[in-house]
């Protein structure tokens, strides 16, 4: 009997899963990331704490949408409610997720986009504003060109990135580094 509600309580995490991987209508028709394209996270296991509005993707962890993706150890997803809405699962009410909210990746976090890439130790995506912010020794990286700073933001819907300096008095600044491009014929 305790094995049929696990099952039947894993079994709605994974439905509600699916429900709230798919992000709200955008009229914007300049964002990069369509907000209702789907986002397809693939790992080597998923736990969901329902309670929390969470859910934790670890092991090899990816979540790709449009030509964004996110690779990390670990994914958390938190997700907002949606008031009135309950499920019941046995004798228990259950709040049925919402829209997504966030993610955060932890370790070893890459995000590529096009040509650019990005790598930190974390980083927070916030599915309204479509920014990810990278902290973490973070480095931006287009071609051989690189940029370092106390903190990447990566603006998925308009297809550009910033850095930020650390502000600890120590004189920290943004570093970058730039090569000059050559054309085909290998002059300038």
């Amino acid at each position: 009997m305790i094995g049929k509600k696990i099952y039947l309580l894993v079994l709605f995490y994974l439905l509600m899963a699916n429900h709230f991987l798919y992000a709200q209508d955008s009229s914007d028709k300049k964002n990069i990331i369509k907000k209702n394209e789907p986002i397809e996270i693939t790992s080597d296991r998923m736990e969901a704490f329902n309670e929390k509005k969470m859910v934790v993707f670890s092991g090899n962890a990816s979540a790709k949408q449009g030509d964004i993706v996110l690779k990390s150890d670990q994914l958390f997803l938190y997700y907002k409610n949606k008031p009135g809405k309950k499920d019941k699962i046995g004798t228990k009410e259950i709040e049925r997720s919402g829209e997504l909210d966030k993610i955060e990746a932890k370790g070893n976090v890459v995000v590529t986009q096009k040509e650019r890439r990005a790598t930190s130790e974390e980083a927070s995506y916030n599915q309204e504003s479509g920014q990810i912010v990278m902290t973490g020794n973070p480095i931006l990286r287009e071609g051989k060109n690189t940029i370092t700073g106390c903190k990447v933001i990566v603006y998925t819907n308009e297809d550009r990135g910033s850095v930020v300096p650390c502000i600890s008095g120590k004189g920290e600044r943004v570093k970058a580094i730039i090569y000059p491009q050559q054309n085909k014929e290998g002059k300038k």
